[in-house]
């Protein structure tokens, strides 16, 4: 069995099933992992740090792709990007006429702190305008639309983890579907696309899984585990 890397790791679409269900044979394979577990996405930080408190292991995340770091260990939480920008272009796209998508609750933005999230039944196009001149981007992950700073993501995440841990970016393996994780791909040691990713994320890793959503997860990480 070869060496086991940390590890660091997307949740929709690579954990879950097509239905964004966290997918229950990956629960093991995160809970016995002997490396530290970085668990990277695009949702709010209650999200993934719910998902370490139920797993029962170390409160590890990025989330608002790479705009939020927590590290357990250390006790730091680091937010990164212009939040203000992100929330005027949500306000400026709403005066067009448009809305987020999430309903009046919208539970999707209700914990956010660096960025902004739109349905992806709303028009495209002119929140990319807005986002332009706001000087924000607007990335597509398959599950919605997050206008975001371009100067953070998953891969400055996972340095910021790594700077608080003592690691290496270059010494993880990095597990994803989407293109927002494309950048974490570029600094991890091994990326690996699962079948289901998008066409950036397939360009961007070593190697892509046969099988897709949490079967490509534990084919990824199969050279790493018992057999």
């Amino acid at each position: 069995m070869t060496e086991t890397p940390p590890l660091l790791v997307d949740i929709d679409g690579t954990l879950t099933d097509e239905s964004r269900a966290v997918d229950p044979r990956v629960f093991p394979v995160l809970r016995e992992w002997p490396e530290p577990v970085v668990i990277a996405t695009g949702k709010a930080m209650p999200f993934p740090i719910g998902l370490c408190e139920f797993l029962g292991i170390e409160r590890t995340v990025v989330a608002e792709n790479g705009g939020v770091v927590f590290v357990e260990a250390t006790d730091e939480l680091q937010l990164r990007g212009d939040h203000e920008a992100a929330l005027a272009v949500g306000e400026a796209y709403r005066d067009l006429g448009h809305e987020l998508g999430f309903g009046v609750v919208d539970l999707a933005n209700r914990w956010r702190e660096t960025e902004l999230v739109v349905s992806l039944d709303q028009p495209l196009a002119p929140l990319k305008r807005l986002a332009d001149e706001y000087g924000l981007v607007v990335l597509d992950t398959g599950f919605a639309y997050h206008v975001t700073d371009p100067s953070v993501d998953k891969g400055t995440g996972l340095e910021a983890v790594c700077d608080e841990l003592g690691l290496a970016p270059g010494g993880f393996l990095a597990v994803g579907d989407s293109e927002n994780d494309a950048e974490a791909f570029d600094v991890a040691g091994e990326a690996v696309a699962v079948a289901n990713a998008d066409a950036t994320a397939t360009a961007r890793a070593d190697r892509v899984t046969d099988a897709a959503y949490a079967d490509g997860f534990l084919e990824a990480v199969a050279p790493y585990r018992p057999a």
